[in-house]
């Protein structure tokens, strides 16, 4: 509850409860403030501090029928919460489902293609994260953007967590596993001052960005990425250096090795063939 008091809570505000940035102005129709960047700088956080998994320099690999299975529930679910926050089956509903679907599209697209400029093979498991990516950053600008808008909020955002994710991260050495910072943050950040550049009164009376004339609300977006962004990394560091002193971060190097789904729950996902 009391975060509510300092980020902004869209559509969904509580009566009585004006967030911080909600006070400023700022737009976040359905959550990228709130949700994703403060989920993807926690992720950094926590990974910084946890350092590296034991075998990370090992080949990864893919299912990649379930990676398409989840990809696709997740294009299908995230109609619900951002055409959902209008809170109304109305024009605006039907403008942020329309919107959504074309920016993660769009994403997609752009993803595959960035994979045939650097590595010259596009992948469909790529495909899928640049549509998560695109879902990412159209969710805080789904009830203030047009459908142009929308394609440039898409084919960008990809441009963008394709370089965090294959140039930053490996030149980095952060053990982000499924890119949680590479996509829902930078994704969040780019969809939240995107916002502040696509917002058109004629699809929501309630904001207008840059290009429509309010030059200022593209800083309110600023403040409150900034906001957001201190918040959540100070507060994360903070709670994991209160358990780590507690009750311990990370497993044993033994259990870490054998796999933690075995050694604290006794069981696996598969079965060792003699």
């Amino acid at each position: 509850m009391a975060y509510l008091y300092l980020l902004p809570s869209g559509p969904r505000c509580i009566p009585g409860i004006d967030g911080l940035a909600h006070g400023w102005g700022a737009l976040d129709f359905a959550g990228g403030t709130v949700v994703h960047m403060n989920a993807g700088i926690a992720g950094l956080a926590t990974a910084l501090f946890l350092g590296k998994r034991i075998g990370t320099d090992k080949p990864g690999m893919h299912n990649v029928p379930y990676v398409m299975i989840g990809a696709s529930l997740l294009w299908f679910g995230w109609f619900g919460f951002n055409a959902g926050s209008a809170v109304a089956a109305n024009g605006l509903a039907t403008s942020a489902f329309v919107v959504t679907n074309t920016a993660t599209a769009a994403a997609a697209i752009s993803w595959a293609a960035m994979e045939w400029i650097f590595t010259g093979k596009p992948t469909i498991v790529g495909a899928a994260s640049g549509a998560v990516a695109g879902l990412v950053a159209i969710t805080p600008a789904s009830g203030f953007v047009d459908v142009g808008g929308s394609l440039w909020i898409g084919f960008l955002v990809s441009v963008f967590c394709y370089c965090m994710v294959a140039f930053v991260k490996p030149k980095f050495g952060y053990d982000d596993t499924l890119d949680a910072f590479g996509v829902h943050y930078i994704g969040g950040l780019w969809g939240a001052l995107a916002t502040g550049l696509f917002a058109m009164k004629a699809i929501n009376s309630g904001g207008s960005g840059l290009f429509d004339g309010n030059a200022a609300q593209f800083m309110i977006q600023v403040k409150t990425c900034l906001l957001t962004t201190t918040f959540s990394f100070v507060g994360t560091l903070l709670i994991c250096f209160i358990i780590d002193k507690t009750i311990g971060m990370r497993a044993a190097n033994e259990d870490e090795v054998i796999g933690l789904d075995l050694t604290q729950h006794h069981e696996r996902a598969y079965t060792i063939l003699d």
